[in-house]
């Protein structure tokens, strides 16, 4: 992937979307981008919207599986949040390119600096990038979300209609058309389409520059830097 598409995707990925109305209180924190192939790697876009009109969002926290566990977890640095990994040593040692891996990312937390949180009517996007993909059915993500306040909603109920379900990666299932936790029918004044695979350097770029106008400016300032520079070999 070149510099160019490197740096839309980290743009789009890391940008807070400010809606034209508020988000009704049935928004769910989600996960976009939802099906992913086995043994590949994909990034994992979660969609934190916040459902309180007093309180902000200053906290969030993702579990990711330890008895199916990606063996490889990196994250793209959202503006105003600080990220951290935390990793657990394995029961089962997974084999993945590169050898054996006895320890791997099991939480990640994304904590708002000093005067950040997300407020009412906006979301923020939390990606990480995972892999290998686990050939696995699918794969449950649950979700903490703290408030200034201290409350924390736990988005990790998986049974059909629940209040606070949890994302989903859909891997050999098939998602279903009304599972809340893939995220592709709530928020709709604010879908965002997630990358599928790193590797993918055009199919990146192309779902990168459609998140929308937002992203496309702050592209266009990037041209514009760019553009001052010399060019320089890749």
């Amino acid at each position: 992937m070149n510099r160019f598409a490197r740096t839309a995707v980290a743009l789009a990925a890391g940008t807070t979307l400010a809606l034209a109305a508020p988000l009704a209180a049935s928004a769910h924190v989600t996960l976009d981008g939802n099906t992913a192939a086995a043994g590949s790697f994909t990034l994992l876009t979660f969609k934190v919207p916040n459902e309180s009109a007093t309180e902000s969002t200053t906290k969030v926290e993702v579990t990711l599986p330890s008895d199916t566990p990606f063996a490889y977890v990196s994250y793209v640095p959202v503006a105003g949040w600080t990220t951290e990994l935390t990793r657990t040593t394995l029961d089962t040692p997974v084999e993945a390119e590169g050898g054996t891996v006895t320890e791997a990312v099991t939480t990640v937390t994304w904590t708002a600096d000093d005067g950040v949180g997300i407020t009412d009517g906006q979301l923020v996007l939390f990606p990480l990038s995972v892999g290998p993909v686990p050939d696995t059915g699918s794969i449950v993500l649950p979700v903490a979300q703290t408030y200034t306040d201290g409350t924390v909603v736990a988005w990790d109920q998986t049974e059909d209609g629940a209040e606070h379900p949890a994302p989903v990666l859909f891997v050999n299932d098939a998602p279903a058309a009304d599972h809340h936790a893939g995220g592709a029918e709530d928020d709709d004044d604010a879908t965002v389409t997630a990358t599928e695979s790193p590797a993918a350097g055009d199919d990146v770029l192309a779902r990168g520059l459609g998140i929308g106008g937002l992203v496309l400016g702050a592209i266009g300032l990037v041209v514009g830097l760019t553009a001052r520079r010399k060019p320089s070999a890749e």
